[in-house]
């Protein structure tokens, strides 16, 4: 599947299921319950090819960590054993699996997360309607700008600290749930979130 010119279709969106809820359709799920196992992917999908995609900002690979991510899960979930929530089980996976190809990556192009279409700029990440910029050619050109900072910026971090940041501030996960996410203490976490953060500073601390 080729990611030219193509933009992250938008997935149905379904409402997380509450923690009572949820833990009903693991145990279903554990048990080999078909139904059940969808439902849980269908809760999760959309963040798992949000984040796979910010992650690693080209659309083959980002479907390539989806598809793998959801195997592993239908795979492993009898090892599923609540001692932390299904989400940051969930993302450790997605995330472990972009560490891989970010390292495995050498010289591949990333793609912008703004492209240019047809019918104006498109936030590749965005699945929610949104006030488009296309009719204000000067907010046009700014988020455009903007967008491609953020990409460089974003290039600089190591694939830890990328990891920390989009979590944190596209994600909004607390420093804790990233740790456990990523298998370091709250304190290390907060201190890769302050180099990322010093990084991106200083790399848009010019854009107006």
């Amino acid at each position: 599947m080729s990611g030219e010119g193509q933009a992250i279709p938008v997935l149905a969106q379904v409402e997380v299921p509450s923690s009572a809820e949820e833990g009903e359709l693991i145990r279903a799920a554990q048990k080999g319950d078909a139904a059940a196992f969808e439902a849980l992917v269908q809760a999760y999908d959309q963040a798992v090819l949000r984040l796979a995609f910010n992650l690693l900002r080209n659309e083959e690979d980002a479907f390539d960590v989806y598809q793998e991510t959801f195997l592993r899960v239908h795979r492993n979930i009898r090892n599923f054993r609540f001692d932390c929530s299904f989400r940051s089980w969930l993302f450790r996976i997605v995330t472990n699996l972009c560490l891989d190809w970010l390292r495995k990556r050498k010289v591949r192009k990333e793609e912008p997360v703004c492209l240019e279409t047809e019918d104006g700029l498109v936030d590749r990440t965005s699945s929610l309607p949104a006030d488009h910029p296309a009719s204000d050619p000067q907010r046009k050109l700014t988020s455009q700008e903007l967008g491609e900072r953020i990409d460089r910026a974003l290039s600089q971090l190591t694939p830890r600290e990328r990891m920390v940041f989009e979590l944190r501030h596209f994600h909004g996960m607390r420093l804790r749930a990233i740790g456990e996410i990523l298998g370091a203490s709250e304190e290390a976490t907060k201190n890769c979130l302050f180099r990322a953060t010093q990084k991106m500073r200083a790399a848009l601390g010019d854009f107006r």
